[in-house]
């Protein structure tokens, strides 16, 4: 089924082509995650420690679903399970380090692949082709790469009360 709007064919184009290139990079890192795992390691390292419940909604699964996965990344040493202090009620999941390892040497590979393309198809980008890249990375809630990476150098880190409440954007009073 095709649209009649070229730019979206383009991306769903684009969209296929990077879900491949993530593939291809977890495959030959040799790391033993499925794609789904890899987006949940991906989404706790640029949004930090999250609450099982919250990390479901943004995944969009079940939280059936991201308990099953999560005892998968939680054998593998990549993320680990907790409770904060001031509620045991609460299921929190953080990036061990080795997950954020994961991460970072699956992001650098996949860069190293993209500047490749890139190269070898003589592509270039106008300041406008950026702009609206960055409009699209913004719109669909996505961090901006150097912000991501920022947060990713962080994410594997012991957090204190206060940086957790920010990474499931709550008030102090929400989680007492």
């Amino acid at each position: 089924m095709t649209t009649t709007d070229p730019l979206v064919e383009a991306l769903l184009a684009v969209s296929r082509t990077m879900v491949a290139i993530a593939a291809r990079n977890l495959a030959t890192l040799g790391a033993d995650v499925t794609l789904p795992q890899y987006r949940t390691l991906v989404a706790l390292a640029g949004q930090g420690p999250q609450r099982s419940a919250v990390l479901a909604r943004e995944l969009g699964v079940a939280p059936s679903t991201l308990t099953r996965m999560c005892d998968r990344l939680v054998r593998k040493s990549l993320i680990h399970r907790f409770h904060r202090h001031n509620d045991r009620r609460s299921i929190w999941l953080g990036l061990t380090p080795q997950g954020r390892d994961l991460v970072g040497e699956v992001m650098q590979a996949r860069r190293t692949e993209l500047a490749t393309i890139a190269r070898t198809a003589g592509l270039t980008a106008a300041p406008r082709d950026l702009t609206m890249l960055s409009a699209f990375v913004r719109a669909s809630g996505e961090l901006p790469d150097d912000e991501w990476w920022r947060r990713w150098s962080t994410s594997a880190d012991p957090v204190d009360d206060a940086q957790a409440m920010r990474a499931a954007r709550l008030t102090p009073n929400a989680i007492a």
